[in-house]
């Protein structure tokens, strides 16, 4: 087993090898000492100068697992993360749920030991024995957040349980896939396979003829049909086909609560805002376009729609409670159904009038919309406190139309949806599950377009959540700048807004006590100057196009630039 001394293939090379055989670009990491033999290859495919993974050190394992999120998002391309034992794994945790609740696939792995020091020709290093180790095996902590987990079981089987994980993550429903591999079998020499081939891409799925007929005949008889579509914009090819088959078939509409991507124009006529619309309650047919949750609570549907879902992967199996109410579905790759679908209404015969006549509806509704949202930017323009609806109209109106935009708010969700004016497919995202996430998602983004500006918008507290100092130094170490604008209401006003939800006329208001609120903050724009940032803090109004242009200079000069903007709600 003891390979360390001779430069030979061994398991470290047999991982490479399979993440090279599975197209992966990049293996992000928060080092742990088990991954010797992956390095080692590494240096190897290096100083040979072979083609393969690019490793990056992300500092912290929420950011190696965002920063793959984030890449993934953009390019639809999985990426593989190295995390350290099973604490690294606990501590990369939160990124993996993020993963499975948005079906990126991920290659995850992390290392243990078998021989605790008793081999006397390898010692893997005290700490295995010590406090490293987990009953049972690392993979039984991430169980319920993958795919699947399992031991890497040999070094004769290590490459074909990588590449396999791979294939797995890849297949709908997509997601992580983790392993566990032993040191001792990353330190056994390999020997490769006689046949060595490419991973192959996963295989679009589609419903059948007959399914896509009978939806058609449905759309084409309805009166008031509606989208409700929380992530068909997950791919541009996604975005481009629910946009043609809104415009073909003038149907409204609506983005989900909790939208993640941009999946229609905002300022596109038959595009009519956010959650619940009066839209829904009227239609007659709903078309439940990739969206996990369109409506809320769960069973308040529309009361006499037909609900169409169409999803390739539509009843999530890590959603502990969903109710879609589907009446039928059409289950396979959303963009190709969608486009399926709208050949067959064409065939089945649209009404026209009816058409026309929904879509002059839609397009006075979505006008009287887009007013009330300007009026409300209008109305609070140049006024102290800053609002944030003016502060998503400022930043949509200085920043640069290719903007892409990374999510991390709470309370001011809604000002996001309504008054930021991200354009066009993959220009905005939301990140999901807990929070702490936005800085790496941001990064992951910015990896993906390194010639296009990332803004990550993020709440004061969703801030203090992240891994403020590894974020930035990672970006000023992989030369990742972007700019981040913090939305400072100066607490916790989800905690604030809960506790009166609960008690309205509790003691927390008689008395204005929400322990939950208060943060006793930094001063967030300084806390990029030791990585050669640029921060400003802005209160005056006056003061904000002048911040936000500082701001974007310095990203262009390669410097993370923070705008700490304090506002009024």
């Amino acid at each position: 087993m003891a390979t360390q001394l001779r430069n030979v293939n061994d398991g470290g090379e047999a991982i490479l090898q399979a993440l090279r055989n599975l197209d992966i670009d990049y293996v992000m990491s928060s080092p742990g000492s088990e991954w010797g033999p992956v390095w080692e290859a590494l240096a190897r495919q290096q100083v040979d100068g072979r083609d393969g993974p690019t490793y990056l050190s992300c500092w912290h394992e929420t950011l190696a697992v965002d920063l793959a999120i984030g890449y993934t998002a953009v390019t639809g391309r999985m990426q593989a993360v190295l995390l350290h034992a099973g604490a690294g794994l606990l501590q990369g945790s939160m990124g993996i749920h993020a993963a499975a609740l948005t079906g990126t696939p991920m290659v995850i792995m992390s290392g243990e030991a078998l021989s605790y020091g008793e081999d006397r020709e390898f010692d893997p290093g005290r700490q295995w024995f010590t406090s490293l180790s987990v009953v049972g095996g690392p993979h039984r902590l991430v169980e319920p957040l993958v795919k699947f987990a399992n031991q890497a079981s040999s070094p004769s089987t290590l490459y074909e349980q990588v590449v396999r994980a791979g294939e797995l993550a890849q297949r709908s429903p997509s997601g992580p896939t983790y392993l566990s591999v032993p040191i001792e079998n990353m330190m056994h020499e390999w020997t490769p396979p006689a046949k060595m081939r490419k991973a192959p891409p996963a295989p679009k799925t589609r419903a059948s003829d007959a399914d896509i007929e009978a939806v058609a005949a449905l759309v084409a008889a309805a009166k008031n049909p509606v989208i409700s579509t929380e992530s068909a914009g997950g791919s541009a090819d996604g975005y481009a086909a629910l946009l043609s088959l809104a415009e073909a078939l003038s149907i409204p509409v609506v983005e989900g609560m909790v939208a993640g991507v941009c999946n229609f124009p905002k300022d596109h006529p038959l595009h009519l805002g956010f959650g619940p619309q009066p839209a829904l309650k009227e239609a007659d047919l709903v078309l439940v376009v990739k969206n996990r949750v369109p409506w809320y609570p769960p069973s308040d549907c529309p009361a006499v729609a037909k609900v169409v879902v169409i999803d390739d992967d539509p009843i999530k199996d890590q959603m502990v409670y969903q109710s879609l109410q589907a009446d039928l579905y059409l289950e396979g790759d959303v963009p190709t159904t969608l486009r399926l679908l709208e050949a067959a209404v064409a065939g089945a015969g649209l009404d026209k009038s009816a058409a026309a006549e929904r879509r002059a509806r839609a397009a006075a509704a979505h006008d009287a919309l887009w007013k009330a949202n300007r009026a409300a930017e209008a109305a609070s323009a140049g006024k102290g406190p800053i609002d944030p609806a003016w502060l998503c109209a400022e930043l949509s109106r200085v920043l640069p139309d290719d903007t892409v935009y990374v999510d991390e708010t709470t309370t001011h969700r809604r000002f996001v949806q309504s008054h930021l004016q991200h354009k066009g497919p993959l220009s905005y995202f939301s990140v999901p599950s807990g929070l702490g996430q936005g800085l790496g998602f941001g990064l992951g983004v910015k990896l993906a377009n390194p010639d296009r500006p990332v803004v990550t918008v993020i709440g004061d507290g969703a801030f203090l959540y992240n891994p403020v100092v590894q974020s930035l130094g990672f970006a000023k170490q992989a030369k990742l700048p972007t700019l981040i604008v913090v939305f400072n209401n100066q607490g916790y006003n989800a905690m604030r807004n809960n506790q009166l939800s609960y008690y309205p006329e509790g003691t927390g208001k008689q008395h204005n006590l929400f322990l939950g609120h208060t943060i006793d903050a930094p001063e967030y724009s300084d806390l990029v100057a030791p990585f050669g940032g640029w921060g400003r803090r802005v209160e005056d109004p006056a003061d904000l196009e002048s911040a936000i242009n500082e701001g974007m200079a310095a990203v262009a000069e390669g410097r993370t630039a923070i705008l700490n903007v304090v506002i009024g709600r």
